[in-house]
């Protein structure tokens, strides 16, 4: 059983990166641009840094989602 549920937290936590990780990702490039940040190099670190935030996020949400069924 656990494992079962350890497998469902994979495959729903790959979709739900997928949706949060671009959105952060495009947050964060869209408040460097409205920063003045108009270079490649901080555009970059910004998609990053949204990208890595979203791994908590995607975590925290995940294990929400599962533990409500």
């Amino acid at each position: 059983m656990r494992q079962t549920s350890e497998v469902a937290l994979l495959q729903l936590g790959f979709i739900l990166h997928l949706f949060i990780g671009s959105t952060l990702a495009g947050s964060a490039i869209i408040a460097a641009l409205l920063m003045g940040h108009d270079a490649v190099t901080p555009i970059l670190i910004a998609a990053a840094v949204g990208f890595v935030a979203a791994f908590p996020v995607t975590y925290a949400l995940t294990r929400k989602l599962l533990e409500s069924q």
